[in-house]
């Protein structure tokens, strides 16, 4: 049976059985994206693309430079916390320390390939509204995933950049694809999946249906995030054609792709290139503050636990301890590939 694309894997499966992990993540609660001029990155992303801004903080200190191993105790960073729909988005400004920009070069097909996709609810409307900001394209234009991919097909898609070149994607879900809540008409700023009486139609960005990341090998990021973290697996589709060529912006594109997700939040999708060949390797001297640097936050239920079991070979700890920070105690690892997941616990730090 053909499996499913773009976590329309939602629909048809639910959560771990109860008691299959007894540490795992159960919420994805946000993506984290660095960013060098964050007035401008918090202007485009609450103006082009419908966030809001819910919070502001800053790191500094000890426990800060020990999450994000950085040498100087003096740096900081600014982080700005933006809401879509029920899912979050924060931004990140380093201060006190160099960063490095994104490669101009940069292609879908590298492994340090990272996009978040906001759904949307009419794509003509929203792509003329990002067209009219002048947004770098990496998708020729939209795309209408075909019929030859039956679990997909009229799904629309597209890849741009924001201006400091960080990958995004829109999303469209026709009638019967995606999750249940993108069919749902509701009012504006209401989150609650009921339309009231007299309602107004819904806004034209909906929310972060998930995160995509490049990978080198399915089974390798499977017994990380799989069987280490305890998301589900939900869903497997091979992608093919001039669609997705065009989608990608990567000629000869056969794609791999696999959707997981936790309890609560977006889903984490793989994207595994079985063609074309010559995928760049995450550059292994990444830090959190280079600008090509996403991490996925994800919350645990049992925070020492989860970290005992992912000291085992294969699991780069970026944090050089568990760190308390804004309430919560969190520690930053890379997956097989290099991308960092930040996992948090939902209790209060401990002293000491």
């Amino acid at each position: 049976m053909k499996a499913f694309h773009f976590c329309i894997f939602l629909l048809l499966f639910g959560s771990a059985p109860a008691g299959l992990f007894s540490q795992k993540a159960t919420a994805v609660a946000a993506v984290s994206i660095t960013v060098e001029n964050l007035d401008r990155e918090v202007a485009f992303f609450t103006e082009a693309l419908g966030f809001q801004k819910i919070k502001e903080e800053t790191w500094t200190g000890k426990e800060a430079a020990e999450l994000f191993d950085w040498p100087d105790e003096s740096a900081s960073v600014q982080i700005v916390t933006l809401q879509l729909g029920d899912e979050q988005v924060r931004l990140m400004d380093f201060h006190g320390i160099p960063s490095r920009p994104v490669a101009p070069d940069a292609r879908s097909n590298d492994l340090w390939f990272q996009h978040l996709a906001i759904v949307v609810s009419d794509m003509e409307t929203a792509y003329r509204q990002l067209l009219a900001r002048k947004v770098v394209h990496v998708s020729t234009a939209p795309q209408t995933l075909p019929d030859y991919l039956p679990n997909a097909a009229g799904i629309k898609a597209f890849y741009f950049r924001d201006p400091e070149g960080h990958n995004l994607e829109l999303i469209w879900f026709p009638p019967g694809k995606g999750a249940a809540k993108w069919q749902e008409t509701v009012a504006e700023g209401s989150s609650s999946g009921q339309r009231p009486e007299g309602g107004q139609p819904r806004p034209l960005f909906l929310g972060i249906d998930h995160t995509a990341i490049a990978i080198a090998d399915t089974d390798n990021s499977l017994a990380f995030y799989r069987d280490r973290l305890g998301l589900v697996h939900g869903g497997h589709s091979e992608n093919y054609g001039p669609e997705q060529e065009h989608l990608n912006q990567i000629f000869g594109a056969r794609l791999d792709i696999n959707g997981l997700h936790a309890d609560i939040g977006p889903g984490v999708e793989f994207l595994q290139y079985i063609a074309p060949p010559g995928g760049r390797l995450y550059p292994a001297d990444s830090k959190a503050w280079d600008l090509w640097h996403y991490h996925t936050e994800m919350e645990v239920d049992d925070l020492d636990a989860l970290v005992q079991k992912l000291e085992k070979p294969g699991v780069t700890r970026v944090s050089r301890r568990i760190a308390g920070l804004s309430g919560t105690n969190m520690v930053m690892v890379r997956d097989p590939d290099g991308h960092a997941v930040l996992l948090k616990s939902r209790q209060k730090p401990q002293k000491g």
